[in-house]
């Protein structure tokens, strides 16, 4: 492995000497730079020094800090991981409702030149197990509470069941200078004692700064790895979308861990400077009463969300003639629904489409018309060379209408997955694509659009599910000899889970039961049906695979 390369990753975490991982991590560093050269927390520094007293984060109905407050809050919680022996490239694990304190947390595992861990907030107790085991972070950042549930009885189970976490941290979200670790106050850290643990600590553009998970295709989420230089290249994309500015005020409804909502809470409102209102549990009044109170100018979210705001009461009356943009996607986008939110807001509804690994492949524009905006996913990016490829991986013309699997090679892409070889190989494609697992078509102006998957995910309100990993939870109960999971048509959500089973001799199974199982398994509920539907035997093709595409046919016909 290349030293540049080898220097990146913890030992055994990076990509295997000679891959076409190996290659593709080398060709990306090349463009370290080229787009920007301040890190986040340069910039945040700047915008202190320049706009201290303006908003920076807000959290509805609760913290609001401004860049002054955000640096020094950054800073002092980055000087307190260092104290604590964090090291550099030391992984964190950020397990945090959104507000201002978790960016404060990503700034400061940055600062400390550790690697935040990003966990979202709907993982179960066995995700968090795995993400923690693969990530090697023994350090874990929380609030003192989670859906009720006091996250020092979580960490002392997660450490009897064998994790080494060496510290537990826990944060108030509304005060955060209120600070245990491991139960008990840290040491005050004077500003000349932050200035010297700090010296020198700090990532630079090409270094990894976050670690987040996205769904596997067979059991447990990997690890997806970001550099900042991909997040500056995002960044002077979305410029080209539409005019953004410091004056405009984002509302992000996107988990901060994810890449949509590390672009639209994190990445691109800190290299504007702009404010951002979060949400730390999305509700849909709520979110609508938000753009009228905030005056917010742009939003990110989800077609679900989007969808439950306009059936939502407050729609009726609010003021949301603020708003001039919305930016969505991870699915298809429901045409006549966001026709309907335009022209209910005036805001342009926008797509980026790509995933967590690739960043994006093509991106729709307010210059675009109203049926490329909402008919594709937009024209396709010049510097990432998208390509679409057959089952061989061999090239389709776009000319030649027939629909291929999406595969790309720029700046906007991830540096692949940590400490997953396998998952890395089957990330590309032979010679080194990044591939999507979408099947696309492009046509003659180059506009994208979406036709398919290749991968066996269920797509919940934005959110991909891996059929596999439901399957494996529920095919753990003790009644059920045989699964299949397939997503059914929903109006708002798009789809949702239902599982098919065949049950053991003699036994019964009902819904409730099933779910009490997974959740005594910490299965994440991202994972958990919400149909169950029993049967003799469940239908098979002639090569003796399960028959989904009949599954989704009978059963979404029937929902």
């Amino acid at each position: 492995m290349s030293q540049q390369v080898a220097s990146l990753f913890p030992a055994g975490a990076g990509p295997v000497p000679g891959s076409v991982h190996e290659q593709y991590v080398a060709e990306r560093l090349t463009e370290v730079g080229k787009f920007g050269t301040e890190t986040l927390a340069d910039c945040v520094r700047r915008h202190a020094a320049e706009r201290g007293d303006r908003p920076a984060y807000s959290a509805a109905g609760g913290l609001s800090v401004t860049w002054s407050e955000l640096d020094d809050l950054s800073g002092r919680l980055a000087a307190l991981l260092v104290s604590l022996g964090i090291g550099t490239g030391d992984r964190v694990a950020v397990f945090y409702p959104d507000g201002p304190v978790v960016h404060a947390l990503y700034l400061a595992t940055e600062k400390a030149g550790a690697i935040s861990m990003g966990i979202g907030p709907r993982a179960g107790q066995l995700e968090m197990r795995h993400l923690l085991s693969l990530s090697g972070a023994d350090t874990l950042v929380t609030a003192p509470r989670h859906k009720g549930e006091d996250m020092t009885e979580l960490v002392a189970r997660l450490r009897d069941g064998g994790l080494p976490l060496r510290h537990h941290l826990v944060i108030d979200p509304e005060s955060p200078d209120l600070v245990t670790v491991n139960g008990a106050a840290p040491a005050e850290i004077d500003g000349a004692e932050r200035r010297r643990l700090l010296a020198g600590r700090a990532l630079g553009l090409g270094d990894i700064f976050l670690l987040n998970s996205t769904s596997g295709t067979t059991g447990m989420p990997k690890c997806v790895v970001h550099h900042q230089n991909r997040w500056r290249y995002f960044h002077s994309q979305v410029l080209r979308a539409a005019e953004f500015s410091a004056d405009d005020t984002w509302l992000s409804l996107i988990p901060s861990p994810y890449g949509f909502g590390i672009w639209t809470a994190h990445a691109t409102p800190i290299l504007l400077g702009a404010h951002t209102v979060m949400m730390p549990k999305f509700d849909a009044g709520q979110a609508v009463r938000l753009i009228d109170s905030e005056q917010a100018t742009v939003m990110a979210g989800v077609t679900t969300q989007f969808i439950m705001m306009l059936n939502a009461p407050e729609m009726a009356d609010a003021d949301l003639g603020s708003l001039r943009c919305l930016f969505t996607g991870g699915e298809a986008i429901p045409y006549a629904r966001a026709e309907q939110f335009e022209k209910r807001t005036g805001a342009a509804v926008l797509n980026f489409y790509g995933s967590n690994e690739t960043g994006m492949l093509s991106y729709t524009t307010a210059a675009d018309s109203t049926e490329r905006r909402l008919g594709t996913t937009g024209h396709v990016v010049e510097d990432l060379r998208v390509r679409l490829f057959d089952d061989a991986f061999d090239e389709i013309p776009a000319a030649a209408g027939i629909p291929g699997q999406s595969g790309c090679r720029g700046p906007s892409t991830s540096l692949g997955y940590y400490a997953d070889p396998e998952a890395n190989r089957k990330l590309f494609s032979p010679d080194g694509w990044m591939l999507t697992g979408d099947l696309c078509l492009i046509d003659a102006d180059g506009y994208l659009t979406v036709v398919g998957r290749t991968s066996d995910f269920i797509i919940r309100g934005g959110k991909n599910i891996s059929a596999a990993a439901v399957e494996e939870q529920v095919g753990s109960h003790p009644a059920v000899a045989l699964v299949a999971a397939v997503g059914v048509p929903d109006e708002v959500f798009g789809e949702r889970v239902c599982v098919v089973v065949e049950l053991h001799d003699g036994a019964t199974l009902q819904l409730p039961e099933l779910l009490a199982h997974l959740e005594s398994r910490g299965v994440s509920k991202d994972s958990w049906p919400e149909r169950l539907e029993i049967v003799d035997a469940i239908p098979q093709s002639s090569g003796g695979k399960v028959a989904k595409g009949q599954l989704r046919k009978q059963y979404g016909a029937a929902g």
